[in-house]
């Protein structure tokens, strides 16, 4: 082998492990070539080299790749050296091979060849980048791979291949290959591999995953499957998590947290709860909670409920548990588009099992009332297919503890639940101090798949640059104070919300440790959800979002003190609270992303009044859209599957935009529209003067939110001031009455009276 080919093939991590070297999470140990008591020695993963800190190493202060390791390693010469890596890399003469010696047991002989699938990964492009896009990191786990060559050129020996055929891995299928010689079928050719293992965690088995992504024989075992993956759990396991698929517990065991506090055990499939399994959980003495984390479908709900019972069997006291996963999610997938965090998160929030026998006997004397496990699934879908659909999800939105704000919160939950599409929608929440903004968006994020919601207090100015390529696609952002961002990381938020995306020009080492600069890229596909009291501000950003103004009204203040009363009174059940906001966690995720075709856009037309009408325009279609997707159940679809709106859609957006629409119209921002009506309502004609004492105290509100309300209102010459007496007593005269409730009434009955004719040429 050329000396580029085995640095390509052999990794540092390799050589490590065939040397029996650990490192520790900062990838450094002591160093194996002088007498070190503390971690000198650092490998670069990334560039497959390493080097040592102390002055006392032999390596002299040099970065060192794998075969300068080998050379120091072995005292050799680099001609020893390089026989050497091509030894590790497993391309040893047969005649040294242990994988070609008779007699091997069947331990010996697939422990012997999962140690071969072992060490090509590291050399296989195709293993490395499934294993990428699974989340697995074989750095961190036992896996392998079997590119199917391991019978070819210098490693053909007759033993090994009849070993082979005894135990699975060769398959004879009686035909001859183009030379004439015998050929043979490959068993579990281009998968990932893992060990399944006995008590004395010795290789009794092998399980394949496909890394061709086919739809059909994706899995495959050897023949007389036996042993558990990834061994035996250790006697005095007192926590056992079960999963569903080997994947799925490889992921977990990627996790320190996890592995630190539990014990992991995969079972082959929602009926792959073996003989072996149950007698090796049955041995664990100190057992004393066992936690189903399987699939988030009707098939893993099933199988937790068969297995409890039979788990309760065989340990009747323990506590029996399961993780909530998401619907149409397994642990795998979570990893793929989260962090592993919520994996954490998840078995946090773990529920206890009861028993299904209870269920059982409930539904037996009650026929006509089914229990919420066996209806849950159908529930979501029903709830989306029944009429004024929107009407009703508002009323969940209230049994999940929002109070009031019936508009604003729709409007909310149908902008948040946009992060799922191809263009989600933004909103910013403006109310003064203390008015509930921040309560409001932190609510409607609650209504949200917890795995898919980042709330953020702050957001420093490089950090959006920061972000992993798709770490925020398909996400709800919460940003709790939009007041608190410099315009450094204001801009960043503004081209993510524009163009989806961000890019840096950064600089990087090369494998040769060269310094070079590369681009960066963040896409950023997601709703977000703002509050800020300085609405004007943050004009660049308004434009791009709806703006939503907090109801500060006194109506508005009495239904939350009532609530807030009734709460402490124990009139509000907390438990019916987080019955609705999980439902419409539920709801959430079975809605599915569709393409929509809106026949009647060209139709519509925005009041002219609108600031800035073409982004609104813009964002005006895409709330049709999504009210759209919300009733995707009750909407049809065109050949090419996309769904077709309909006139009540048009209605409904009409509806709940409308206050946002008036703001983008309105000259005064959400907060300050408020104030000057309730002034004008107190003093009911333009000729009286008032001073801001007399207004504070009608209104009941704080000095400094009053002066900043007038002090606006000045600046727009909606009133003017006028000193008396001794300069130190000013008051205040309104100089613009606007009529701003006919405005709104002209407004709603031009957009209205468009949707009554569309409706009578239908």
């Amino acid at each position: 082998m050329e000396i580029t080919q085995i640095k390509e093939q052999l990794s540092m991590s390799n050589v490590l492990h065939y040397y029996g070297l650990k490192t520790d999470k900062q990838s450094r140990l002591n160093c194996p070539f002088h007498q070190d008591k503390t971690p000198s020695f650092q490998v670069y993963y990334k560039t497959q080299t390493a080097y040592c800190f102390s002055s006392n190493c032999k390596t002299h202060g040099k970065s060192i790749d794998v075969i300068d390791f080998i050379l120091h390693k072995e005292n050799c010469t680099k001609h020893e050296a390089i026989n050497k890596a091509v030894e590790i890399l497993g391309y040893k003469e047969p005649n040294k091979n242990e994988r070609y010696q008779q007699d091997l047991s069947r331990e010996q002989f697939l422990g012997n060849m999962y140690q071969y699938f072992k060490n090509g990964v590291s050399s296989s492009k195709p293993a490395k980048d499934y294993l990428q896009s699974r989340g697995l990191d074989f750095k961190k786990i036992e896996v392998g791979y079997n590119g199917g060559q391991f019978h070819h050129g210098a490693r053909k020996d007759e033993t090994l291949i009849n070993q082979c055929l005894e135990y699975g891995l060769l398959i004879d299928k009686n035909i001859l290959s183009r030379t004439g010689e015998k050929a043979y079928g490959v068993f579990g050719k281009w998968c990932i591999v893992f060990a399944l293992k006995n008590r004395e965690n010795k290789v009794v088995s092998l399980y394949f995953r496909s890394t061709l992504n086919e739809k059909e024989s994706k899995h495959f075992y050897l023949k007389n499957r036996q042993g558990l993956y990834p061994n035996y759990p250790k006697q005095e396991t007192k926590k056992l998590i079960l999963t569903e698929a080997i994947i799925d517990t490889a992921t977990l065991l990627q996790v320190e947290e996890i592995t630190k506090n539990y014990s992991v055990l995969s079972l082959y499939g929602t009926n792959g709860l073996t003989e072996e399994h149950l007698q090796a959980i049955k041995e664990l003495k100190q057992l004393e909670e066992l936690i189903f984390f399987f699939d988030g479908d009707t098939a893993g709900n099933e199988a937790i409920n068969k297995y409890n019972e039979v788990i309760r069997e065989i340990h009747p006291s323990i506590k029996i548990t399961k993780v909530n996963t998401p619907e149409n999610e397994d642990i795998n997938s979570l990893v793929q588009g989260h962090t592993e965090e919520i994996l954490l998160h998840l078995i946090s929030e773990r529920t206890e099992i009861t028993t299904s026998f209870s269920i059982e006997d409930k539904t037996t004397e009650q026929p006509k009332k089914p229990t919420a496990t066996n209806t849950q699934p159908p529930t979501n879908i029903d709830f989306l297919k029944q009429k004024d659909l929107l009407n009703e999800l508002n009323k969940l939105i209230e049994q999940s503890g929002i109070i009031g704000e019936e508009n604003s919160r729709l409007l909310l939950y149908i902008i948040a639940s946009s992060y799922k599409t191809k263009h989600p929608l933004h909103a910013i929440v403006q109310g003064s101090s203390g008015s509930g903004k921040t309560h409001l968006i932190s609510k409607i994020a609650d209504l949200m798949p917890i795995e898919d919601v980042f709330r953020f207090t702050r957001i420093t100015e490089s950090s959006l640059y920061n972000w992993g390529e798709f770490d925020l696609v398909h996400k709800v952002i919460v940003i709790e104070d939009l007041d608190g961002l410099k315009e450094e990381a204001l801009y960043p938020l503004r081209e993510l919300i524009s163009n989806q995306r961000v890019s840096s020009s950064t600089s990087v080492k090369d494998k040769k440790g060269n310094i070079k600069s590369t681009n960066k890229e963040v896409k950023g596909i997601f709703s977000s959800l703002s509050a800020t009291t300085k609405g004007e501000t943050y004009e660049d950003n308004m434009s791009r979002s709806f703006l939503i103004a907090v109801d500060e009204s006194q109506e508005q203040s009495k239904r939350i003190i009532q609530y807030q009363n009734k709460k402490y009174a124990g009139e509000i059940d907390p438990k019916q609270q987080e019955k609705a906001k999980h439902q419409l966690q539920q709801i959430t995720r079975a809605l599915k992303e569709y393409d929509v075709v809106n026949q009647y856009a060209t139709q519509l037309e925005l009041p002219e009044e609108v600031h800035k009408i073409r982004r609104l325009n813009e964002m005006f279609q895409s709330i049709i859209k999504q009210i759209t997707i919300i009733n995707q159940y009750q909407r049809k679809t065109t050949n090419d599957g996309r769904l077709i709106t309909q006139i009540e859609d048009l209605e409904q957006a009409t509806e709940v935009l409308f206050e946002s629409i008036i703001l983008k119209v309105d000259e005064l921002d959400g907060s300050l529209r408020q104030f000057f009506e309730r002034v004008k309502k107190h003093l009911k004609t333009q000729e009286k003067e008032f001073t801001q004492r007399e207004i504070r105290q009608i209104l009941n509100i704080s000095k400094a939110q009053c002066s900043r309300y007038i002090n606006h209102l000045l600046e727009l010459e909606y009133i003017s001031s006028k000193h008396m007496g001794n300069l130190r007593k000013i008051t205040y005269k309104i100089e613009y009455w606007d009529d701003y409730q006919r405005m709104r009434i002209r407004i709603k009955d031009k957009l209205l009276l468009q949707i009554e004719n569309l409706k009578t040429k239908v």
